[in-house]
């Protein structure tokens, strides 16, 4: 059977064209019913079941749910639950949710898959009898709903003959919708019909299962006072006012050090819009996409120098915590006050599942909680449980429902428990779940495009492949190294010269475009490096084994090889494929021994003593160039082999081992950018890193000028000698403290496709570069898997393919591989913190930090050792009494009591402890020990028992963490 819809459409040129829609009706569509008698169906077609489990008190009888679409966008999390059986998802829905929400879409159709859960898809729009026309005058939405509500009625009379005989026996069809027009309708039509809230307190596991519903049309106690925030405006009213400039669009940065202050990133403004206060904020969440009024210039104000955190207990509705920052509105110097706006609207919000602690109410029979994320830029959030007791010692995650204009906090509901507060495998599962990491087992249909084993290298391959295996190639990795995924070699020529090899593991001839394999690598983006342990972009096979280049074994490689001068100039470049034997697999430590033993003098260190005479002559140039030399504290745990919990923290050294390897990795990736914007300038995949505006070094600059250093930022190169020229004799460490505050006043390097920007634009201002690519860690990164392709295709080494070569699909999978990158750092850094918290948990020990930032109540203190931050509180907590004043002078950017005066990049020493009174919310804590100020500095604890005994042979041995990232710019 056959309907068609017929319109007409305008062209651009004024042309009109006639487009007539076929859509085909079908009688062969089944009801997917073990019960049913009508429909020839295969057994493995029936899925809804004949004998059903009828828990629910609200319906006795047997019933099989159809939900509409709401229902499943807004209670997916109750539907993943195993009481939500025997389910009929209609086409209708299930179109409608995939373009409504990917997520969601994902999540159910990952339910569907589960045979278990007896969830059943009925193609009812191309069913004859339940398709229905929208009727002239008709929304979308009400045509949906009137399709479901049709399907529901033909569900009913069309299993009504197949109906075993007997009472209780005959099974009904429930719809589920939170609509309540739509449910009303539904009864007049003699459909039965219920809300999902009426539904769900039915079934026997209610109080659970309460708990995980959306609360968007939640309403709170005492809504009839006056509301704390000003109205939203209308998507219309947003909309009319970005086209008139009168509002502006951006997205919404939260403070991690001031709950009543965030910033809009803004595009086209230099610098980011500030906002403060509850009524600025107006409800907005981190990454929300918001509509912002820019205020009069009269009304800017400087950001605030205050660290404030919300209050420890649940303060009701009401906003009383904004007099400090009134205060600093008011003293803010006029040349100091930046461009401030307030949030309108709301366009897109970026809600997610969030990981976090409760915080139970003081009734003890109340069943609304405050729930605190684990992330500090994110907001309270209020949910209902009735298992505060059971959740209150457990990590738990939450997802926002709403955030009406009456209540202080954003509105939610439970989603599950990870575990409990402090276990490690926990934490980390909340760290990896906070980053969007993907850490799920590779599945089956993953796993499926791996080789096979054994795996060899045939004569076939070695025809397409250049053979170098005859040539000393060895490998130089951080200690417990498993993916080797470049090697390198250096021999000298005939005529002089060197000849200098890069030999990158070839991960893209086991993954080819487009298999589940491929996927799956572009979706996790990069290999993620904890403290202990590895979260794989690629199954282990090939991380590990088979592209892992290991030594005196046989791997196929992607070979960049240079002819170099004595003076490290390029003669010429070639690139091949390869197959190489690398002759040895060292640490940093073993090759820098090896150079520096001089009974050595085999081929390998031969080769080791020549690429690191080159790449000397490199990095010199490099720097002359303008190349800037950071700096970011590291710090490496030695971790108990069985328990695998910190035992000892060492400071990462730096060797001449780890400079050579970098210079030759960069130098690969330069070339290899030249090459692939030659043969492909609309879609190389570069990376650039842009040069910060001037405002980002202000902090920089204003820290340099009050120690006596004028910091020049005009360009990288003036940066990198004003940045050499600022040491004191007094302070060694004060010269690496001034370059970590560099660091950070840095853009982010991002990936790129070359036909999205100008070529001026390419500039990589770290390097001092004019182009950038990565290519020597496809283990790793999948940005270098697609720069391997490109530049297979450049020497005929492979074929290209469309998604390759088009500019605007490499362009979005560039952001993906850009937020996958930013969140692995995040990620690192994370566990860096739960390991130094562990590390500390039978600690309290004095240790020497420095004052990084001076705040109007408290300082910043870097600790070198650790490579933490931690915040040194000047004023009492809420309530207390202050015994000692300190006096903060804005000017010189220091805090003063008596004769003792605290300046940035000042040495303190600090005890630190874990703060453990809070078990749901452990902390560092950071208190004075010197300088000594009676009433405030605690005594050392020097000469006292710092760490808990442990005896000598308790100690395991220390086993290796995995890999750590090699630098790459």
């Amino acid at each position: 059977m056959l309907t068609t819809k017929t319109f007409l459409k305008k062209t651009k040129r004024g042309n009109i064209l006639k487009i007539v829609r076929e859509h085909y009706l079908r009688d062969d569509i089944w009801c997917g019913s073990v019960l049913c008698k009508t429909c020839s169906m295969k057994e493995r077609e029936k899925t809804l079941e004949k004998d059903l489990d009828h828990s629910s008190s609200l319906f006795s009888f047997p019933h099989y749910l159809v939900l509409d679409t709401n229902i499943v966008l807004d209670q997916i999390d109750v539907l993943e639950e195993n009481s939500f059986e025997n389910v009929i998802i209609l086409q209708t829905v299930l179109e409608e949710v995939k373009h409504r929400s990917s997520p969601v879409y994902r999540r159910l159709k990952d339910i569907i898959s589960n045979p278990d859960r007896k969830f059943y898809v009925f193609v009812n729009e191309h069913h004859k009898d339940t398709y229905v026309e929208r009727k002239a005058g008709e929304s979308v939405n009400d045509r949906n709903d009137r399709a479901i509500r049709v399907a529901t009625a033909w569900y009913a009379s069309h299993l009504a003959p197949s109906q075993p005989k007997g009472k209780n026996k005959h099974v009904s069809i429930v719809l589920l919708t939170d609509d309540a027009a739509n449910r009303q309708k539904a009864k007049d039509e003699g459909l039965i019909s219920c809300s999902v809230h009426d539904y769900v307190s039915s079934l026997e596991n209610a109080p659970a299962l309460l708990d995980k519903l959306s609360k968007r049309n939640f309403v709170l106690e005492g809504n009839s006072k006056e509301p704390l925030f000003p109205l939203h405006l209308s998507p219309k009213e947003i909309q009319d006012g970005i086209k008139a400039g009168k509002l502006l669009q951006g997205t919404f940065l939260a403070s991690r050090e001031n709950f009543l202050e965030g910033s809009v990133n803004v595009e086209g403004y230099e610098k980011f819009i500030l906002v403060q206060g509850h009524a600025g904020l107006n409800r907005a969440v981190d990454g929300d996409t918001v509509a912002l009024e820019l205020l009069p210039e009269s009304e800017w104000v400087a950001p605030s120098d205050i660290v404030l955190e919300d209050a420890e207990e649940d303060p009701g509705d009401i906003l009383d915590d904004e007099a400090k920052m009134e205060k600093e509105k008011q003293k803010a110097k006029k040349v100091e006050r930046e461009p401030t706006g307030k949030v309108v609207g709301i366009i897109r919000r970026k809600w997610r599942q969030y990981c976090g602690i409760l915080q139970p109410s003081q009734d003890k029979n109340s069943i609304r909680h405050l729930f605190m994320p684990a992330e500090r830029k994110i907001s309270k959030i209020r949910i209902e449980t009735r298992q505060a007791e059971t959740l209150k010692s457990q990590r738990i995650i939450v997802a926002i429902d709403s955030w009406p204009r009456t209540s202080r906090y954003p509105l939610g509901h439970f989603v599950r428990a990870l575990g409990n507060i402090g276990d490690k495998n926990t934490e980390n599962e909340v760290l990896l779940l906070e980053h969007d990491v993907p850490h799920s087992k590779f599945s089956e249909q993953v796993l499926s495009f791996l080789p096979k084993l054994p795996w060899v290298i045939t004569d076939a391959d070695l025809e397409r492949r250049v053979d170098l295996r005859n040539i000393t190639i060895c490998s130089v990795d951080p200690p417990g190294c498993t993916d080797i995924d470049d090697a390198l070699h250096c021999r000298e020529l005939e005529n002089g010269n060197y000849e200098v090899g890069v030999h990158i593991a070839d991960v893209s001839h086991f993954i080819r475009p487009g298999n589940a394999l491929d996927k799956e690598a572009a979706l996790r983006a990069t290999t993620v490096y904890l403290v202990d342990k590895r979260i794989d972009m690629v199954p282990e096979l090939l991380s590990s084994n088979l592209c892992s280049l290991r030594g005196n074994e046989e791997r196929f490689a992607f070979s960049c090889i240079w002819e170099l001068t004595k003076d490290a100039t390029i003669v010429n470049t070639k690139f091949h494929k390869s197959v190489i034997c690398s002759k040895a697999a060292l640490t940093y430590g073993e090759a820098q021994a090896r150079i520096d033993d001089k009974t050595l003098n085999d081929d390998v260190v031969k080769s080791l003593r020549g690429l690191n005479s080159l790449a000397k002559i490199l990095k010199k140039r490099r720097i002359e160039n303008g190349a800037l030399v950071l700096a970011s504290p590291e710090i490496r745990f030695q971790v108990d082999s069985e328990t695998h919990d910190p035992i000892e923290v060492v400071a990462k050294k730096m060797l001449e081992t780890n400079s050579m390897v970098e210079e030759f990795m960069l130098l690969a990736n330069i070339s290899v950018a030249q090459k692939i914007v030659e043969e492909f300038p609309e879609c190389a995949m570069l990376r650039r890193h842009p040069q910060p505006p001037p405002t980002n070094f202000e902090p920089l600059v204003k820290a340099g000028h009050l120690q006596g250093f004028e910091i020049n930022v005009e360009s990288g190169k003036d940066l990198a000698e004003s940045l050499d020229k600022a040491v004191k004799s007094d302070n060694p460490y004060f010269n690496t403290m001034l370059r970590i505050m560099a660091t950070r006043c840095m853009m982010q390097a991002v990936y790129f496709a070359s036909g999205m920007l100008q070529k001026d634009e390419f500039f990589h201002y770290g390097l001092a570069c004019p182009i950038y690519t990565h290519f020597t860690s496809p283990i790793r990164r999948y940005a270098d898997i697609i720069v391997h392709r490109l530049l297979a295709a450049c020497i005929g080494a492979d074929s290209t393919y469309p998604e390759l070569l088009d500019k605007r699909k490499s362009h979005s999978l560039c952001h993906n591989l850009n937020y996958r990158n930013r969140m692995a750092q995040y990620a690192g850094r994370a566990s860096v913190n739960l390991h130094t918290h562990l590390f500390f948990r039978n600690r309290v020990q004095d240790e020497q930090g420095y004052v990084l930032y001076v705040r109007k109540n408290a300082l910043q203190i870097l600790i070198p050792k650790y490579g933490l931050e931690g915040t040194l509180y000047l004023a009492p907590p809420k309530g207390q009494i202050a015994k000692v004043n300190f006096t903060y002078n804005e000017e010189e950017q220091s805090q003063s009591h008596g004769s003792i005066k605290f300046r940035v990049f000042d040495p303190v020493t600090v005890q630190l402890s874990l703060d453990r009174r809070n078990v749901q919310h452990e902390k560092l804590m950071l208190l004075l020990v010197k300088p000594e100020i009676p009433e405030f500095s605690v005594p050392s604890q020097a000469g006292s028992q710092q760490v808990e005994a442990m005896d000598v042979d308790e100690v395991k041995d220390v086993a290796p963490p995995p890999k750590r990232q090699k630098k790459s710019k």
